[in-house]
């Protein structure tokens, strides 16, 4: 199935003219998607619910769905690709698991797992030399973080008492796997949500000027430009996803201050993406919107509904992905 959504013809406040649109690839599958890894122009791979797995390698148009052996009521939330073969999947709940295949999904190798009582991945990140970081919901009031040095074969879980001391309910949603950013210097970045709402940089922390107080309110989403010098955050009350209420934020300096954008989101947006240096779409449940100044003025693309966006990490192929096992694809 294949549709047009509403284009964005025109901008306002002295922006550039930017006709955005989205076109609708796919539709349809009995899946949420939550989890997309765009590699380069061709390859991509998405994951969500009920153990589905997702790979293209002609830009999106066609896709190969499959559902892991002995994980189909596994929740993938995230995933990461390093080609077509090699993959790093993410189950969030108890047991919560990280899986990996190296032969495009037709085997799959437990990485690491974990029965804690209350244990929930929210989330992971890479580098291109293979160090990741992966952060859940706090347990003993501590954030749960795993680290790898070997693109995922092998997790190492950092001490407790290492780990930030999260406040009572606050924690992270794993609602497009992109809460969490890992810089070139080891740093690991995260962003928080419920009662309270912060960018976490290891132990220090910021709070961040988005709705908060509530179970469903804060930060869902971050983007990293210039080496983490430029950040984008974005989030607001999933539970009234048409509010337009604290719902973006962005900061030049690497997080130390945050400034409100002077035209907003129109909605709760659970992931955000850097297109180019100035050029940002964010998504939510209730619509898309773009930005070409940094994050500063947002204007609607679609009303239409997607969890996650993400961009090739070498190319321009932009997808988005959904509910009901829904793919989308940005053109700019």
């Amino acid at each position: 199935m294949k549709a047009i959504l509403l284009s964005l013809c025109c901008l306002t406040c002295g922006l550039p003219v930017m006709p955005q649109s989205i076109e609708l690839l796919l539709t349809g599958r009995q899946s949420s998607l939550r989890g997309l890894s765009v590699v380069d122009d061709c390859i991509a791979w998405a994951s969500g619910s009920r153990g589905t797995i997702g790979r293209s390698t002609d830009g999106g148009k066609t896709w190969a769905w499959l559902t892991v052996p002995g994980f189909e009521g596994s929740d993938f939330r995230d995933i990461e690709a390093w080609n077509e073969h090699i993959a790093v999947i993410m189950a969030v709940g108890r047991p919560a698991w990280i899986l990996r295949t190296a032969d495009g999904g037709a085997h799959w190798t437990l990485a690491y797992s974990d029965t804690t009582a209350g244990v929930f991945l929210d989330a992971m990140h890479f580098l291109s030399d293979g160090r990741g970081v992966c952060v859940g919901d706090p347990i003993d009031g501590r954030l749960y973080e795993l680290r790898t040095a070997d693109s995922g074969r092998s997790w190492t879980k950092t001490p407790p008492k290492r780990s930030p001391i999260l406040e009572k309910g606050e924690a992270f949603f794993a609602s497009s796997g992109s809460n969490t950013v890992l810089l070139a210097n080891g740093k690991r970045l995260a962003v928080t949500g419920g009662q309270r709402s912060r960018l976490l940089v290891d132990n220090k922390s910021t709070e961040l000027p988005l709705l908060q107080g509530g179970t469903s309110t804060g930060a869902n989403s971050m983007a990293a430009w210039g080496r983490g010098r430029r950040l984008v955050v974005v989030g607001g009350d999933f539970s009234k996803d048409k509010d337009v209420i604290g719902t973006a934020a962005v900061s030049r300096n690497r997080g130390r201050s945050w400034q409100v954008p002077e035209a907003g989101l129109n909605g709760y947006r659970s992931s955000v993406q850097f297109v180019d240096r100035m050029l940002l779409l964010s998504c939510g449940t209730s619509g898309i919107d773009g930005s070409t100044d940094g994050g500063m003025h947002w204007k609607p693309i679609s009303q239409q509904g997607f969890h996650v966006c993400a961009k090739a990490k070498t190319g321009r192929l932009v997808l988005l992905a959904g509910s009901g096992g829904r793919i989308g694809l940005y053109k700019p």
